[in-house]
């Protein structure tokens, strides 16, 4: 079946850098798109980051110029690169193969960032 697992998350102080990683299985990774969703607290999940198969990038406004996304298919990996970290980007992050209702999502991974 397919599994997305996340690592990397944690506490850091504004300005800082995190980078968070995602092995995906169950499924043929470089056909795939990939994502990175987050959740903050009393807050609905957003996309932060898209990367096609094919590599062309996607961002939301929020992170733009601060957060890129990268992928290594020969490690059936995504990461997400976050530079310049806001309080505001506290949030769970998910990892989620893009397919609408039948989307597969990774347990998340926490990202605290302290002011």
């Amino acid at each position: 079946q397919v599994q997305l697992v996340e690592s990397g998350g944690g506490l850091v102080q504004a300005g800082g850098s995190l980078r968070l990683s995602c092995v995906a299985s169950g499924f043929v990774f470089a056909d795939s798109g990939m994502a990175w969703y987050r959740q903050a607290p009393g807050r609905q999940r957003e996309m932060v980051a898209v990367i096609s198969r094919g590599g062309i990038r996607e961002y939301a406004d929020s992170v733009q110029g601060r957060f890129t996304i990268s992928r290594d298919n020969a490690k059936n990996t995504i990461y997400l690169q976050m530079n310049t970290l806001k309080s505001e980007d506290t949030a769970v992050y998910y990892c989620v193969r893009p397919l609408g209702s039948s989307s597969n999502w990774g347990q998340g991974t926490q990202v605290t960032v302290s002011s």
